[in-house]
């Protein structure tokens, strides 16, 4: 057989193991989600989504978008996440690259002895060449199935990196507000502790003039310490939300893009709009990862598959040998061989069938985890809603609550100034106005949390 003829037929094999690549496929369809969700949020507005706003049309205080800005630029676990994307997408081009043939530079040099020829004069012998190293001919589509299986792997870990992304964006929002109302609630017990220490001296000169006992000069003592108290549990909240801000950001925040008054109002938003609750699936990085993590299983049950079947790889090499160094590259010393080779174990005890079951179980593994993910992002949207829907009267409750007690307070210091009541009935009203202005802090950052959350929770951050 000519040199020619065999050049062909190893042309044709090769073609015809690349048109069988094409039309098999082992891997099984995208089983069927059921996520068993309402096709609308509770408490919904009508219109475009808020998600599809990036955050800097969202947040309105520029202080905030440049604290953001730090922590996208150097957040350790937003570095960590982009570094996964570049390993996933070099062990992507690994599986890519093994559809490809690997071609090799080979050379020895050998001394040896013929006992039937030369049995009392050793000789050399020289080669080098190319060799081809064990190519699958990809027959039942296994090694495409791997190459599908790290892409789907791949846009999982960029999704994920998306999802560390909008983390932090509302993770930076919420610890800037929470620097806001700490140092809003010092600033809270630190007039309060001025107003007791005003009560404590009154108290004293009374008691000092033989007006009253000591019970009330004790009384106004304990609100001073209790005062005093606060005053340090807020300074130390505020610390807490300055350390807090620096490990997001990965650095100091400069202090003049901290919050340095109260935070009223952290959007340029008056509608907070839901869309439909389909477009979670197209907004929120985290259930896109899940979507590939499934198309990965489905991936990996085709590759398992394809180990049922004979694995065949095409080796071959070509050079030049010789038994005298000098004469390596002279024509009569080329040579060349291609053929394939066949690996099917007969015998695995079940190995095989086994790895197929593990893959189809994997797959519903991450079936059930997509479902999950759905129906949660699908919760946490409708909990935020519920506590928007709401939050409006609770705060016009608490202003109400704080305007009274406020009232109840200036009335009862007159009536004790006056000698109608005693101090007990003061002591009462403050503990009582004190509590209404902490609670309407709080409710008021919750109003604000609430907001980031919802914009959070719909796949907003971008």
């Amino acid at each position: 057989m000519s040199k020619l003829a065999v050049l062909s037929r190893g042309f044709i094999v090769s073609t015809l193991s690349f048109c069988l690549t094409a039309c098999m496929n082992l891997q099984t369809p995208q089983p069927v989600i059921k996520s068993d969700i309402p096709q609308q949020f509770a408490k919904t507005h009508a219109g475009t989504s808020i998600a599809e706003q990036g955050y800097k049309t969202f947040f309105s205080d520029p202080r905030l978008l440049q604290v953001i800005e730090i922590s996208l630029n150097n957040n350790r676990d937003l570095h960590t996440a982009t570094l996964n994307i570049q390993r996933a997408q070099q062990q992507y081009q690994i599986t890519q690259y093994d559809q490809l043939p690997t071609i090799g530079v080979t050379g020895n040099a050998l001394r040896q002895v013929n006992p039937s020829t030369h049995p009392n004069n050793p000789y050399s012998t020289f080669q080098v060449g190319l060799g081809l190293t064990a190519y699958e001919l990809d027959f039942w589509g296994r090694v495409r199935s791997l190459k599908d299986a790290a892409l789907n792997h791949y846009f999982a870990t960029q999704s994920a990196r998306q999802a560390t992304q909008i983390s932090l964006v509302s993770q930076v929002a919420q610890a800037w507000l929470n620097h806001a109302f700490a140092t809003a609630n010092l600033n809270l017990a630190e007039q309060t502790l001025k107003a007791q220490l005003d009560s404590y001296n009154l108290n004293k000169k009374r008691f000092d003039a033989g007006i009253d006992s000591e019970v009330p000069l004790r009384q106004s003592q304990i609100s001073v310490e209790t005062a005093r108290n606060d005053v340090a549990n807020y300074k130390t909240q505020v610390l807490q939300a300055q350390n807090l801000l620096d490990l997001l950001a990965g650095q100091t925040v400069p202090q003049s893009l901290l919050p340095d008054q109260l935070v009223n109002n952290i959007s340029n938003e008056t509608t907070f709009t839901t869309g439909l609750s389909s477009d979670l699936l197209n907004n929120r990085p985290d259930l896109k990862a899940a979507e590939y993590q499934l198309r990965a299983a489905g991936a990996n049950i085709g590759a398992a598959k394809a180990r049922m079947f004979p694995s065949i790889s095409l080796i071959g090499s070509t050079g030049y040998a010789s038994t005298e160094l000098k004469d390596l590259f002279k024509s009569g010393g080329f040579s060349w061989s291609i053929g394939p080779s066949l690996d099917l174990p007969i015998f695995d005890w079940g190995t095989r069938k086994a790895n197929i079951k593990i893959s189809e179980i994997n797959q519903k593994i991450a079936l059930s985890e997509y479902e999950k993910a759905i129906q949660s992002a699908f919760r946490e949207v409708n909990d935020a809603l519920a506590a928007h829907a709401y939050i409006e009267d609770r705060l016009a409750a608490q202003r109400r609550l704080v305007s009274a007690t406020d009232t109840t307070y200036t009335l009862s210091t007159a009536r004790f100034r006056a000698g109608i009541d005693s101090y007990l009935t003061v002591l009462d009203a403050q503990r009582s106005a004190y509590a209404a202005q902490q609670g309407l802090l709080i409710l008021e950052q919750t109003k604000l949390n609430n907001q980031i959350e919802l914009y959070k929770t719909l796949g907003g951050g971008l």
